[in-house]
């Protein structure tokens, strides 16, 4: 998985009952867009995300 400042993110709910989590990637600690990323989450919280199956980029343009 590759990523880039500034790229959106969805990580899907488990359940039907919960939600999708939106966020922005403010920061790619790994090497060449690789993860970890430092996500800012829609909702104001911020932490250091290491993706699974359940996450999908949404490049920025």
């Amino acid at each position: 998985m590759r990523a880039a400042e500034n790229d959106r993110i969805i990580i899907r709910g488990k359940t039907d009952s919960t939600p999708d989590r939106h966020g922005t990637i403010r920061e790619v600690r790994g090497p060449e867009g690789e993860p970890p990323y430092l996500v800012s989450f829609d909702d104001g919280h911020e932490t250091l995300v290491f993706p699974g199956t359940d996450f999908v980029v949404e490049h920025a343009r």
